[in-house]
Parts: structure tokens; C-alpha cells; sequence
């Protein structure tokens, strides 16, 4: 027997959450792996369909769970208000730094290995979000927001921000988004401050 509910709480990091049936009664532990042919992450107040089991504790949990997606009218504010589409300022930023680190070497003197070092670390942090979403996807260990966010401060933000693109994985969690900008935007800064003459003068002495 089927039922509908929706997702009451869910923890993105540790892939699992609870559901309220619609018909009422008590919340229903759900995991992961309990959803078949998951498209993408489940999210508070998302409707679902699932079955009922009883585990070995005793304790009810969802099992053959589908996210019920919205109907087809409501689609278009929803690919609107999507954090993971390519909006302005996601559109334009990497370029933008692009112009802005060629101006540096232009007008300043900034370390060459810095090159370098963003390419690696964009590397570096694509494949750790690929890693992660795999991760989550599977119900395995995750790596923490904080190690991405230390990866994207380091230099590895271009590779952040294409695989929160590519693989639509971080771009919806407001809270992280909002911690992210905010190391892209101390990276850039302390380009700046390297491609300044003040910088120079600082390491000549």
C-alpha cells in the first residue's frame, strides 16, 4: 500500500530525513536509498510517495519512495527561481575574474605560479564535488561544507562553481551559496592585493 505525505525535515548532509503522512499519524524515518529513481535531492516540504515497512528496531520507515514532482503549469516560475541556472552574476564571474587577473599581469606584478595554482585547485575541488555528490547520492560518508568552502577560498572557486553547474550539486542550499560568494569574494581580493604594487613592495622588503 502507497502513500502520500511530505518531506517534514531533511538532512542533506547525512542523506536521510522525516516525512508526514498526509492522512496524519507519526512521522516516517526515510533514508536515501529508500527513493528510486531520485533526478534530484529531496528538500523540506517536497511531496513524496512511499511505502511502509517496519525495521528491525520496530520503528517505521518509508521504503520505495518518489519525489511527486510539481505540475507541468508550474514548472516555468520554478526553472525561474532555480538557484543552479546560469543567472547573471554566475554567468559572468569567471570571465570577469578572468579580465581581472589579466589586467593584474598587465598593471602589476603578481606571482606567475598563481595561474598555477587556480587551475589546480579548480581541478582539485571539481572532483571533490563530483566525489561528494556521489556520496550523497549512494548514502556514504560526505565531505563537509567546510572543506569545500576552504578548497573555493584557495583558489579552486572556478572549479566550484562549474561543478555546482554541471552537477547541480550545492547550488540550492541558500546558506552554503551565501558562504561560498563570500570566499570567492576574499579570493579576489587577495589577487588584488598580490597584483598591487603595495604587495611588491611588501615582498622586495
Amino acid at each position: 500500500m502507497r502513500f502520500d505525505g511530505k518531506i517534514k525535515s531533511w538532512n542533506d548532509e547525512r542523506g536521510f530525513g522525516f516525512i508526514e503522512p498526509t492522512q496524519g499519524g507519526q512521522e516516517i524515518f526515510v533514508h536515501i536509498k529508500a527513493f528510486r529513481g531520485l533526478h534530484e535531492r529531496p528538500r523540506t516540504h517536497q511531496r513524496v510517495s512511499f511505502q511502509v515497512e517496519v525495521g528491525p528496531q520496530g520503528k517505521k520507515r518509508a521504503i520505495n519512495a518518489e519525489l511527486i514532482r510539481a505540475a507541468p503549469a508550474s514548472r516555468p516560475s520554478t526553472r525561474r527561481g532555480n538557484p543552479a541556472s546560469w543567472g547573471t552574476a554566475t554567468l559572468f564571474v569567471i570571465p570577469a575574474f578572468g579580465i581581472v587577473v589579466l589586467l593584474g599581469y598587465a598593471l602589476g606584478q603578481p606571482p606567475l605560479w598563481l595561474l598555477g595554482v587556480y587551475l589546480g585547485a579548480s581541478i582539485l575541488t571539481f572532483l571533490v564535488y563530483a566525489i561528494d555528490k556521489s556520496a550523497a547520492q549512494s548514502g556514504a560518508w560526505r565531505i563537509s561544507e567546510q572543506t569545500l568552502h576552504l578548497l573555493a577560498l584557495a583558489g579552486g572557486w572556478p572549479g566550484a562553481l562549474l561543478a555546482q553547474q554541471m552537477l547541480r550539486h550545492k547550488s540550492a542550499k541558500q546558506e552554503f551559496r551565501s558562504v561560498f560568494w563570500g570566499t570567492v569574494g576574499l579570493n579576489v581580493m587577495a589577487f588584488i592585493f598580490l597584483a598591487s604594487p603595495y604587495a611588491s613592495h611588501i615582498i622586495r622588503h
